[in-house]
């Protein structure tokens, strides 16, 4: 399957597109925490709004560059949609989760690099228990349903859901798994213990796996909502 993969340019260029794509919006999450929270004089609100703001504008400009290359997906559980509702092949799918994951540890690292910080940290700041938990299903859930049904108008209403997430949940809304491993790299203000991870990422994909189901049930093939969704032809 991962020989066939390669057959095309195209191929190439998507995954490298979800690679550089993880690592840009890595880069945004977490310079614009290290920033905020430099700036905002131990204000915690005003390092949140300053990260929410950058992440927001990031996504925007991020998913309406690479959309046409890649679907821009960044993100494991966005690709698991798609996949299963047949707008994303098996092997893109296969080769998307990794690069998003490295691509997303890379933006990390980078992000260290422009502020002079270690590049290799772990962070240590606690986000558990069933409110977090609970915080991401529905943060997930609802990035899911905004892809789904956006449509044409995906770049942008991503970008204010997600902006407006980061302050309606109590996990500030990490809705991807890629994301939250990267996270745990990162001893700064979007940081995430390594041993949290698995409560965030758990709970994203049962967000996952009740949207597939619900879109299944609500939308049958040819329906215009799987029309909508099929990005790239099927390979």
């Amino acid at each position: 399957m991962l020989m066939a993969f390669w057959r095309t340019r195209d191929d190439a260029f998507a995954v490298a597109g979800e690679f550089a794509g993880s690592a840009a919006l890595l880069v945004v999450v977490v310079g614009s925490g290290i920033m905020g929270e430099a700036l905002s004089q131990g204000n915690p609100a005003i390092a949140l709004l300053a990260n929410a703001l950058a992440t927001a504008a990031g996504l925007y400009v991020l998913i309406g560059t690479l959309g046409p290359i890649s679907g821009a997906h960044f993100n494991p559980v966005v690709s698991l949609m798609m996949w299963r509702r047949g707008a994303l092949s098996f092997s893109r799918f296969s080769a998307y989760v990794p690069a998003q994951v490295l691509g997303a540890i890379a933006g990390v690292w980078i992000a260290h690099a422009m502020f002079d910080l270690p590049i290799v940290q772990t962070s240590e700041k606690i986000r558990s228990g069933f409110g977090q938990w609970l915080s991401e299903v529905v943060a997930t859930g609802g990035l899911l349903v905004t892809i789904a049904l956006g449509l044409r108008a995906v770049p942008g209403l991503v970008a204010a859901y997600i902006g407006g997430a980061y302050w309606f949940t109590a996990s500030t809304s990490f809705a991807n798994p890629a994301v939250t491993i990267a996270r745990s790299m990162t001893n700064t203000f979007a940081g995430i213990r390594p041993v949290d991870t698995l409560g965030f990422i758990a709970a994203q994909c049962i967000a996952a796996a009740i949207m597939c189901l619900l879109l299944r049930a609500a939308s049958p093939k040819g329906s215009p909502i799987v029309s909508a969704l099929r990005t790239e032809e099927l390979r």
